[in-house]
């Protein structure tokens, strides 16, 4: 399993960089393409609308031909759509790489997550998803270094470098072996499990604090930039908090194991709610730049636990983990879209302040509806041991 572990690590560490390379790039992209903050927003979301349009393809890929060719059909449209990225000059151009990018990068969590959980033992399956993402978000936090790298020398060369490292990572993978997949369930049964409540509400945890990630992805960088904040100083906001999560991630799993799955969500949607309506506020780079990193990081309060129950839910139910992560790529896109382009456009016609407030009143009524309503039993435990 350990090796497993540090191939799943260093695969979701190399799709999240990509992702958050354009992060510190958005301010110069912006200027030498004249773009507005909608198409900066459409830039910024064309990664998750690939992971978004991917996922389902992905996860009957996984069902039919199990997670290690899954897996290796990622790493192969992740380089071929680096490289492409790396050359690219023209926004629409950039825009396809970025969307191909995502469709790659729903493979890879597909495959990798259900290939490492399928062997993880169910008592610590959330500290093995927390390790999981903390590798992911830390490759959120060489996302930014490899941004403001680029910005320095030049897109060609450091994206090419990035996409070869995916090449390396397909080859070692075809040296694994393989598991095989739960079969597919059929699409009645299938239907009938997306509509339990534990799946919906698992769901939904995933996909808002998206939303609210996606909108601070793409309002923040260019609020920081309006207010005189370097690339480099707006890559080191995003990079301290993807190495706090990163760290952080592991124990928010371990947490959800013993205290239950929606213990900790609930306080991480309540500091997000939070911050989502004090960052429109700071007129001061450093202060803003901390309440993103607050933002940021009470996101993995949220994510690793709702990704465990999912991950509970669909075994319950007598489905494979495939299913999971493939709702996990697919609430996460949703997210990412919505509040990228949907934030970016909004911000354009009225103030950054209005999408942000929307994704903190929404905020707000989720973590109040999972302190109020009657506890959601089988959302709440971690799956039992296997016998």
């Amino acid at each position: 399993m350990r090796r497993l572990f540090l191939l799943v690590a260093a695969v979701v560490l190399v799709d999240t960089m990509f992702y958050a390379a354009i992060t510190p790039l958005l301010p110069q992209y912006a200027d030498e393409l004249d773009l507005s903050k909608t198409a900066a927003g459409v830039l910024s979301a064309a990664y998750p609308a690939g992971t978004l349009i991917g996922t389902f393809p992905a996860a009957w890929l996984a069902a039919r031909l199990g997670f290690k060719s899954t897996l290796l059909a990622g790493l192969g449209l992740i380089a071929v759509a680096g490289t492409t990225f790396a050359f690219a000059e023209h926004i629409v151009l950039l825009d396809a790489a970025r969307f191909l990018q995502g469709v790659g990068g729903a493979c890879a969590w597909v495959g990798g997550f259900s290939w490492l959980v399928a062997v993880a033992p169910p008592e610590r399956r959330g500290e093995v998803i927390g390790s999981g993402l903390a590798a992911a978000i830390f490759g959120f936090l060489l996302g930014p270094v490899l941004g403001g790298a680029a910005t320095v020398t030049s897109p060609e060369l450091v994206f090419s470098l990035a996409a070869s490292v995916a090449v390396v990572l397909a080859a070692i993978t075809l040296g694994m072996p393989a598991v095989a997949p739960s079969p597919f369930p059929g699409w009645r049964r299938l239907g009938g499990v997306l509509k339990t409540l534990p799946i919906a509400a698992g769901f939904w945890l995933t996909a808002l604090p998206a939303v609210f990630s996606g909108t601070i992805n793409v309002l923040a960088p260019l609020r920081l930039d309006a207010l005189g904040a370097t690339g480099v100083f707006v890559g080191g906001v995003f990079l301290v908090s993807a190495l706090l999560e990163g760290a952080a991630s592991p124990w928010f799993g371990r947490l959800s194991d013993r205290r239950g799955r929606l213990w900790p969500i609930r306080i991480g949607l309540a500091v997000a709610a939070a911050m989502a309506v004090w960052v429109p506020i700071p007129e001061s780079i450093v202060v803003l730049g901390l309440s993103v990193v607050v933002a940021e990081v009470s996101l993995g309060l949220c994510w690793t636990p709702a990704m465990a129950m999912l991950s509970d839910s669909v075994e319950r139910l007598g489905v494979g983990q495939w299913l999971a992560f493939g709702l996990v790529n697919f609430a996460w896109a949703s997210g990412q879209v919505v509040g990228g382009s949907g934030g970016g456009a909004l911000a354009d016609r009225t103030s950054d302040a209005l999408p942000l407030a929307i994704a903190a009143i929404l905020l707000a009524l989720t973590a109040a509806a999972l302190v109020l309503a009657p506890r959601m039993s089988a959302a709440e435990k971690p799956a039992a041991p296997s016998v």
